[in-house]
């Protein structure tokens, strides 16, 4: 006789308590499923629960970056600024998190360290590091694009007797920098936002690049009453029409026809400083081909280190501050006061693309043979994305077959949706979906909508089980490599190709383009679910 207890059964387990997990929550619910959601963390909020270094803002507006699913939410909600502050954004998922009683049905401080397909049950068996033992018909991944830190070993790590801390795994008490010398490895968008309100605070400041970063003001602000007047008088519309813009946001915006190669040099000048003055990430909308002609793409490039060299007075600095690479093929970060940081006196640049950091000693970062005496290293060295946090847990489809396996030469998906071998299983923005290249909360609802839609679908249909089909898969897989390959995205080593990690494959992995992707799931559908099986 065996007495062991039997795994809790659910109809779907969702991993992670995000924007998506928790939309994905209220979905399922209004389906009448029974869920469960495990967090790691412990509350909601996904990134912007754990990313709280100094600084951290999103770089989409916030009355764009927000739920739609719900008029009345939108109505009472109110952003004090254009672009949100961390503490906001976690605020505003908490009120969602209460207004829709959604926490019940959350597990924090929760890992899931197991989810394995059993084929003659048809169910997902889900276990956790603490010791929880659940079934599911459905497993549906929220674990997020930049959710897993990337953390580079470098030599004597251990030696050094400061703290370390890192950018997306931020003390929630946050730190005191007064008074400390400070280092910092890393100028990606997490380094650019805590830059200059860490230099604030520092006696000394020590910045360690490797690549240089273009990065465009934010010029944020309070919100005026008018604007926000104006948008929530017709929200709904100004959905659809974000919706149709190439990355889901910016819609209002000004925008411009033609191409910068048949410009005149002032009309390229004054569209750019146009641009650079709005602020923000519609800085590469100024022409239509910057990310299709490398000839134009140098001319937006040129002119951004001009304008790079105009801020920071030491010549030499400048230089090493001015990125080489294609601008746009890495995300364009947003800041407030970065370049003008470095005229301060107690901050310092060294570059270690030439002459790699060598070691951590005791009290230092050593470079080229010479020791910077620091107190604390803070770690700004970005994410494994994308793949990172999903790779992170044993997940096993039919036959034992690992994710692991699966995508050991880069990312095999459907539509950034579902994966060959893994029935009913879902990844909310997985690989091989626009995600990363558009605006995260419209992309997150599209996806939880038809994720919903098809369980419905099922449901209705007597349907147990949904797989993609391996030649749907492949051909997805060469589509989305296909577009990238006519744009300039895929010519620098940026982690939208995996290259910030050692010894991740090089794929490009988001969709280049949200209406057309909207297009193709809703084609599929149409199509009685093309691509997929059903069982």
């Amino acid at each position: 006789m065996n007495d062991a207890p039997q795994p809790v059964k659910f109809d779907a387990v969702i991993v992670g308590a995000g924007f998506a997990g928790m939309y994905m929550l209220h979905r399922l619910r209004e389906c009448g499923l029974s869920v469960r959601v495990f967090e790691a963390g412990g509350d909601v909020g996904g990134t912007w629960y754990w990313n709280r270094y100094p600084g951290a803002r999103c770089d989409v507006e916030s009355m764009e970056y927000s739920y739609q699913f719900s008029a009345e939410l939108q109505q009472e909600w109110e952003w004090s600024e254009r672009y949100a502050t961390q503490p906001e954004i976690l605020d505003y998922a908490s009120h969602v998190a209460d207004r829709f009683g959604l926490r019940s049905d959350i597990q924090f401080d929760t890992r899931v360290a197991s989810a394995h397909y059993h084929e003659a049950s048809d169910c997902w068996q889900i276990e956790t590091d603490a010791g929880d033992s659940v079934s599911a018909r459905f497993c549906i991944m929220a674990t997020g694009c930049l959710s897993s830190t990337n953390t580079p070993d470098f030599n004597g790590m251990q030696d050094f007797q400061g703290p370390v801390y890192h950018t997306g795994e931020w003390p929630h008490e946050g730190i005191d920098f007064t008074g400390k010398r400070v280092g910092i490895i890393g100028t990606g968008s997490s380094a650019i936002q805590s830059i200059p309100i860490i230099a604030e605070q520092a006696d000394e400041l020590w910045v360690f690049q490797r690549t240089a970063n273009y990065s465009v003001p934010a010029h944020n602000r309070p919100l005026d009453a008018a604007e926000v007047r104006s948008v929530k008088t017709d929200y709904a519309n100004f959905r659809v029409m974000n919706y149709a813009m190439p990355a889901g946001f910016g819609a209002t915006k000004p925008h411009h026809d033609g191409l910068a190669i048949d410009a005149t040099e002032a009309e390229r000048n004054a569209r750019f400083a146009t641009r650079w003055e709005l602020g923000g990430l519609g800085f590469m909308g100024a022409f239509e081909d910057l990310m299709l002609n490398p000839d134009a793409n140098e001319l937006a490039a040129e002119w951004t280190r001009a304008k790079i060299r105009t801020i920071v007075e030491d010549p030499i600095t400048a230089e090493l501050l001015a990125p080489r690479q294609t601008i746009g093929c890495k995300r364009l970060c947003v800041d407030t006061g970065y370049y003008a940081t470095y005229n301060r006196g107690n901050v310092h640049l060294v570059d270690v693309s030439e002459t790699p950091v060598d070691r951590f000693t005791a009290s230092g970062i050593e470079v080229a043979d010479r020791e910077y005496p620091v107190d604390c290293i803070i770690l700004a060295t970005g994410f494994d994305a994308m793949t990172g946090a999903l790779l992170s847990i044993d997940i096993r489809g039919r036959a034992g077959l690992s994710l692991q396996d699966k995508w050991a030469a880069g990312p095999l998906t459907y539509l950034g949706l579902s994966v060959h071998g893994f029935p009913n299983l879902f990844t909310i923005c997985g690989p091989g979906s626009p995600s990363v290249l558009s605006n995260m909360i419209p992309s997150i609802e599209q996806h939880v909508n038809w994720i919903a839609d098809c369980i419905v679908h099922m449901s209705t249909s007597g349907r147990i089980a949904i797989e993609c089909e391996a030649q749907a898969e492949a051909d997805w897989v060469t589509y989305v490599n296909s577009i990238a390959d006519m744009t300039l995205y895929p010519t620098c080593n940026s982690w939208y190709l995996g290259a910030n990690v050692p010894g991740k494959p090089r794929v490009f992995m988001p969709h280049i383009g949200l209406p057309s992707y909207i297009e193709k799931c809703e084609d599929v559908v149409q199509k009685g679910y093309d691509g997929f099986a059903f069982y």
